[in-house]
């Protein structure tokens, strides 16, 4: 079987997916998956589909769908600069940048490191990616903020301007939450003084101080409060005027007539009835029109069913059977039962509202790192400013004990600065002049000045946010097997309901039919399919908002449910299980002494290479003071080296492919003891000029502190562990035999880790591969989860579809470890809903009647249903309690 990909275009919905994925899968040989977000259809089969038939069949479906080949620009999100496309115009370009944005190709044909076709640099620079190819770490969706969202999903990423109900489930509209949070300036002695900005009270001079506005109460919230106090307020005297007469001495059958306690039931239950539960038959009416049944086409059914026939008995109580009125002396009226039920449930969105704001709490906490002011440095004058007023390249002093402001870089001083509210790491990380420091830290005990370089959504924080915004209202497969139940579920409790009234009414007991109508109805009530529905879109966004407070960003809910499934997980080296922050050790001429002049080549070639190796090399010439030389053509020769002109010569570093692939011979004696520095760990890169072997440098790379622990967790939760570097093989054996790796691959290029991961692929094994660099970044995209180390390129991680803040090994352990809580908690979520409907069915029928003679009254059954779904949820917030 072999996997296609098609574009289809005209989807809005995730009914439209549904409907487009059940069509493709009507023809045979095929097993599509459909995806809303990407607009894609994966195809798995043996032969290339026929594109006429696909395009047929969804035809069939009477919508103007369009599914066309896959076209790779699709896949870009970060568009070719308009310089670059015009300079590069006719040229061609890897989708993926597998070189960077400016390498670019004259002819048609495929990426050498990806092996992706290559597209006209034109159509990059020109394509905007479409509402669901844009990617959630861009901030192009921060829009949506302070909208609303349907949290079954019923419509997929449709969004809404104001609060209500689902058109479709009639579930409440959950509020994404805002990205910020507005700040005003006020005066403490006078706090009518307001303002936008920092400044000085007008009355008395003292300075303004931030407040941050506390969030505005829920709308739903609030008017489920409302609706609570009044359908309480008449669902007490209707109760009282019920059951009142089982107190001794029938009190008020004695004061009022049971013809007139009958009318004044009916009176009060009309505004429960047509004012605060009128919703719930709105709902019910909607779920039945779209045949989307739910709780509240129970409800309304149930609570309609046992109205009508109080009013039938009250008007004409002739029509009734003999028995049922000369028991009772009077018609039986179940108004009771209905503004019961209606408030219970009323009670039960009330208690469902206030769980839901809970489950944003990590993206309110996020929110509220953002500081209010910052001291701008402007002429040589400090004066405070508002961080929205922030722009590019100003210069900021962070005083001891202040928040940082903005992403910048230290331009003088240095300081300790706890970053655990964005990378869940509790030590605090030394900075100096020239280090990134991130807006929303906390400064230590010293001052510094930085230099603003990342405003607005271009902020880590204010990624961070919008991922995980997005992220939590995305879908993990295992709903789609909650779907496919919720459909049927419904329909069968009407069944059960329906066969329980025709069993009673056939079982000759007295007062037959009071039984039949009060076990339906508790059947109808009791039953709760948003339990099931609420059971998996809970926990994924409760376990994403943990994810974020612990530095692990998830894209979406899907590469977290398959975490739980890997197979293999797939380390590269540099950057992943070591540092990422090689040094230098040695380095010697062709004679095999110490060599100055070696270095200082190397680190001037390697001046415009981003390689941690290259690095390395430069600050080691830095610190030697040795100067560099200007170079020219400079060229990054993949996956082996760099190559340049230095004072007219030709100069080539690298490793021994790329040597061998220019014919120059390495002597022997040098192979020998090059084979020594790699069998202890380090890496040797080989310098030529001229085409003849001119000497080497050795660098070491530190292995990640608890490496070799943490892969031991990974390995004892069945989980295999395989290295694969570009690196020499002693060097890689090495660093596998210090950190318990049993199988490691060397010397690979891009595509040669690409391949070995489609070979595990095609072993039918679920791969997670994690790596940090531009070389990983094909790899990281065909592996069945991306994990991205945050330390990496910004293209590593737009391949990714998880991201680890921190980019410690430790965070892979630590996805790992959240993937498996989430699935868990959605298992005890599911459990929970079928064992709640397993048991409440069959004694709402009454099937502990004939023992125990018991019943379960319909006001029990709302109760019930009520709590069923806020036991869910309550369930999910339970995953805030874990350690990772």
């Amino acid at each position: 079987m072999h996997k296609h990909i098609y574009h289809i275009h005209g989807m809005t919905c995730d009914g439209c997916r549904t409907h487009i994925e059940a069509k493709l899968n009507e023809i045979e040989g095929i097993q599509a998956t459909v995806s809303l977000e990407k607009e894609q259809a994966e195809i798995e089969s043996a032969t290339p589909p026929n594109l006429p038939l696909l395009q047929q069949k969804l035809a069939e479906l009477g919508t103007n769908y369009h599914i066309h080949e896959y076209d790779p620009k699709h896949t870009n999100n970060y568009p070719v600069q308009k310089e670059t496309a015009d300079s590069a115009s006719g040229q061609y370009i890897c989708p993926m940048f597998c070189e960077g944005h400016d390498k670019t190709y004259p002819e048609k044909g495929r990426c050498p490191v990806c092996n992706m076709h290559l597209v006209p640099v034109e159509q990059i620079h020109e394509q905007q990616p479409s509402k669901h190819h844009q990617s959630p770490v861009s901030g192009n969706n921060s829009s949506n903020a302070g909208k609303y969202y349907c949290p079954m999903h019923c419509e997929g990423d449709k969004v809404y301007d104001k609060a209500g109900m689902c058109p479709v489930c009639g579930m409440n509209l959950e509020k994404i939450p805002e990205a910020t949070v507005k700040v005003v300036f006020s005066c403490p002695m006078h706090p009518e003084i307001q303002q936008d900005s920092p400044g000085a009270c007008p009355i008395c001079g003292m300075d303004l101080v931030a407040n941050q506005q506390t969030e505005t109460e829920d709308d739903t919230y609030q008017d489920w409060k409302k609706k609570l106090i009044i359908s309480t307020l008449f669902t007490l005297p209707v109760f009282l005027l019920s059951m009142g007469d089982m107190l001794p001495g029938n009190p008020v059958s004695k004061l009022i007539p049971p013809h007139i306690n009958g009318w004044i039931q009916f009176i009060l239950t009309l505004p429960v009835i047509f004012y605060t539960g009128w919703t719930f038959f709105q709902r019910g009416w909607i779920s039945f029109k779209t045949w989307n049944l739910n709780m509240f086409s129970l409800i309304a059914l149930g609570t309609a069913a046992a109205f009508i026939f109080s009013i039938i008995a009250l008007l004409f109580p002739q029509i009734l059977p003999a028995e049922m009125r000369a028991h009772h002396a009077h018609p039986p009226l179940y108004f009771e039962s209905v503004v019961v039920i209606i408030t219970l449930v009323i009670l039960g969105q009330l208690m469902e509202a206030k769980a839901h704001s809970k489950t944003n709490s990590a993206i309110k906490a996020l929110i509220k790192l953002t500081p209010a002011e910052a001291i701008w440095l402007h002429e040589g004058i400090e004066q405070r400013i508002a961080v929205n007023d922030i722009k590019k390249d100003y210069i900021l002093r962070v005083r001891p004990g202040d928040k940082v402001p903005i992403d910048g870089v230290i331009t003088e001083g240095s300081s300790s600065i706890d970053e655990s509210m964005i990378t869940g790491e509790s030590i605090p990380v030394e900075k100096n002049k020239d280090d990134n420091v991130i807006g929303g830290t906390i400064n230590g005990n010293q001052s510094f000045l930085m230099k603003a370089t990342h405003i607005g959504a271009e902020t880590l924080l204010s990624q961070i946010i919008q991922l995980v915004n997005d992220a939590s209202r995305s879908q993990a497969p295992i709903q789609k097997l909650t779907d496919k139940i919720s459909k049927v579920f419904v329909p069968i409790v009407i069944l059960i309901a329906v066969a329980t009234f025709i069993i009673w009414m056939l079982s000759g007991v007295e007062d037959r039919l009071a039984y039949a109508i009060t076990n339906a109805l508790a059947i109808l009530i009791v039953a709760c399919p948003c339990a099931l529905g609420l059971a998996t879109p809970m926990s994924v966004m409760v376990s994403i908002g943990k994810g974020a407070k612990n530095g692990i960003l998830v894209k979406k809910a899907e590469a977290l449910e398959q975490l739980r499934k890997i197979d293999y997980l797939i380390l590269d080296k540099t950057g992943t299980i070591t540092e990422g922050k090689p040094e230098v050790t040695t380095y010697e001429n062709k004679n095999g002494t110490i060599d100055n002049h070696i270095l200082k080549v190397a680190a001037s070639i390697n001046k415009q290479s981003s390689h941690p190796l290259a690095e390395a090399m430069v600050n080691k010439a830095e610190a030697e003071s040795i100067p560099l030389s200007p170079i020219s053509d400079f060229t990054n020769v993949t996956g082996k080296g760099v190559s340049a002109t230095l004072d007219r010569t030709t100069v080539l570093l690298g490793n021994e492919a790329l040597l061998n692939d220019n014919k120059i011979e390495i002597p022997s004696a040098i192979k020998d003891k090059v084979s020594r520095l790699q069998s202890e760990g380090s890496s040797v890169s080989y310098l030529a000029v001229d085409n003849e072997y001119s000497g080497f440098i050795a660098v070491r790379d530190k292995i990640k502190a608890n490496a070799k622990e943490i892969i031991s967790h990974v390995q004892s939760l069945g989980i295999e562990v395989l290295m694969l570097t570009g690196d020499n093989e002693l060097t890689a054996q090495a660093v596998a035999k210090e950190t318990g790796i049993n199988s490691f691959k060397a010397r690979l290029l891009p595509q040669d880790k690409l391949h070995e991961i489609k070979r595990l692929q095609g072993e039918g094994k679920i791969v997670a591969m994690t790596g940090d660099g531009i070389n990983d970044a094909p790899a990281l995209t065909q592996a069945d989860v991306g994990i991205a180390m945050g330390s990496g390129t910004d293209v590593a991680i737009q391949s990714s579809d998880i991201t680890l803040l921190k980019g410690e090994l430790r965070g892979v352990s630590k996805a790992i470890d959240l993937s498996r809580m989430m699935m868990r908690n959605i298992k005890e979520n599911l459990l929970f809903a079928f064992l709640y409907n397993v048991i409440g069915i069959p004694i709402a029928a009454g099937l502990l009647y004939p023992v125990f003679g018991m019943l379960m009254s319909p006001m029990i059954a709302a109760a019930a249903m009520s709590l069923s779904s806020v036991s869910v949820i309550a369930n999910s917030l339970r995953l805030n309690l874990k350690k990772l």
